[in-house]
């Protein structure tokens, strides 16, 4: 199974989510990430690297933009809000089928993963924990199937 887990500009979210996913070593599931409004080429936020740092969770990350070939690839395309979603709907349609919030698919939620970008390390903590949340109920879901 692969799995691409878009934000906005894949230095914060997108990237700590990937990270986390990948650490717990699932087997036979690929993991990418990515911005919808992303150039590439830059790397993860201090803050994002900090908090992964403090958890233990490798990481090793340089943001990329939404890629055709990983959309087409992708089984599950998981986003940190409604508003990517919209935005990467608009360009795939196609995708539609299996584009999600992250929230939305793991918890019937339309609540958004807050967007530490620009805060303290304070900030990022709370987000990387809300994402440990979801992962962990991603993990489940994705066991059980």
């Amino acid at each position: 199974m692969q799995i691409y887990l878009i934000c906005t500009g894949n230095t914060c979210r997108s990237p700590m989510a990937e990270a986390i996913l990948k650490n717990k070593n699932l087997q036979d599931i690929q993991v990418f990430s990515a911005g919808v409004y992303s150039y590439g080429g830059e790397g993860m936020s201090q803050n994002a690297q900090a908090v992964l740092n403090q958890h233990g969770i490798e990481h090793r990350h340089t943001s990329s933009p939404v890629e055709p070939d990983k959309i087409a690839s992708s089984d599950l395309i998981l986003t940190m809000t409604n508003a990517h979603l919209q935005a990467l709907l608009q360009f795939y349609p196609q995708a539609a089928d299996k584009a999600f919030t992250l929230s939305e698919y793991v918890m019937d939620s339309k609540k958004d993963v807050s967007d530490p970008f620009g805060g303290d390390l304070h900030t990022y903590e709370a987000t990387f924990e809300e994402l440990q949340r979801l992962i962990d109920a991603l993990q489940s879901k994705i066991v059980e199937e």
